[in-house]
């Protein structure tokens, strides 16, 4: 099935029913007297996040959602039904946007969030309401008012708790297959991936985190370049970054600054993420080389990890490292947590 991460739709939500002009007739009412009903209310179109979906690839096939319109009062005071409303769902960290302005509207973030997209009309009134002393035969009603109408785009930031990242051919696709049960696709070719790839890494103790596996960005990806800046908005949400590095290429530093710039050229806040370089191919690469890299990174700050992708050397390693600062992460959540409840769960004290 093909990735969809981006897509444009519009959505109407239902028109309210017209009111009714109408008078009794039954033969015991002397006078008889207005008797018309309200129109129903016209349905809405709401925006549901789900698990069951991982892409927006339904887009590609219907992109007009249009909620029921309510139908018209009747005589005898009988008003008419409300409009179904129209649920779409959408994956869980869909982001809705304004169409013209790009203005977010909705960030939809958990299982079951929901967001009000259209509002439907509201129903006419019917000849009854307005029956008075001065007019006892109202020959009118008012119109149900229009649903609300508009052209919205949809982006899917895919939620992840570790992004890989890398030039092209650095390795990640086999390092994912190595992480997790995924099976993507692996050659020694340049942009062998050419959507976004997820995987669960499995660990002894804590629970699963999701892992996404980016395109290959080259320099320029934060302004169009390769295939890498289309999907760049998808490590925003990720909170470990595993940054792949082959390092028996010939320039590992420059390899290293070149994805390092792109990530602080789309947003600077990246590089304040939890960070492990991953020096990949250490089978193939000369040990001095791999030396030299660990001693230059270390010095930055940085964890490294050694591995190979092919052999598995290593990935035990890394997969420690990766389940000891998630439960780390984990933990200052939790306490986070704790105290927003703690706060809530204090009575506010009337200074009068």
């Amino acid at each position: 099935m093909a990735f969809v991460d981006e897509a444009k739709f519009f959505v109407k939500a239902g028109d309210g029913g017209n009111g009714c002009v109408s008078f009794r007739r039954e033969k015991y009412v002397p006078k008889g007297g207005p008797s018309g009903g309200d129109g129903g209310k016209g349905g809405s179109v709401y925006i549901q996040a789900s698990n069951r979906l991982q892409s927006l690839i339904d887009f590609r096939y219907r992109s007009h959602f249009k909620a029921e319109r309510g139908t018209n009062g009747q005589s005898k005071d009988m008003h008419g039904r409300n409009g179904n409303d129209c649920y779409m769902q959408v994956p869980v960290g869909s982001v809705i946007k304004d169409s013209e302005t790009r203005e977010v509207l909705a960030e939809l973030m958990n299982d079951g969030e929901t967001f009000l997209a259209a509002k439907g009309g509201g129903g006419g009134l019917g000849n009854a309401h307005f029956s008075s002393g001065s007019n006892r035969t109202p020959r009118f009603a008012t119109k149900g008012r229009v649903g609300e109408e508009l052209w919205l785009r949809i982006e899917l930031k895919l939620i992840a708790d570790i992004g890989l990242v890398g030039l092209p051919n650095a390795g990640k696709s086999t390092l994912l297959s190595r992480l997790s049960a995924a099976n993507p696709k692996v050659a020694s070719y340049p942009f062998t991936t050419l959507e976004p790839q997820l995987g669960v890494l499995q660990f002894r103790y804590e629970d699963p985190c999701i892992i996404a596996d980016i395109p290959g960005l080259i320099e320029g990806a934060h302004d169009g370049a390769g295939l890498g800046h289309t999907f760049l908005r998808h490590i925003e949400r990720t909170r470990i970054l595993l940054h792949v590095i082959d390092v028996s290429s010939d320039d590992v530093q420059t390899d290293f600054k070149v994805i390092e710039n792109e990530l602080r050229s789309y947003r600077e806040d990246l590089l304040d993420r939890t960070q492990f370089l991953v020096l990949n191919k250490t089978d193939i690469a000369d040990p001095e080389k791999v030396n030299d890299a660990v001693t230059r990174f270390t010095g930055m700050g940085f964890q490294v990890a050694l591995i190979s992708g092919l052999t598995g050397e290593g990935i035990q390693h890394l997969k420690d490292l990766i389940e000891e600062k998630l439960e780390e992460l984990r933990k200052l959540d939790r306490q986070e947590q704790e105290r927003k409840d703690q706060e809530k769960a204090i009575p506010e004290v009337d200074s009068e």
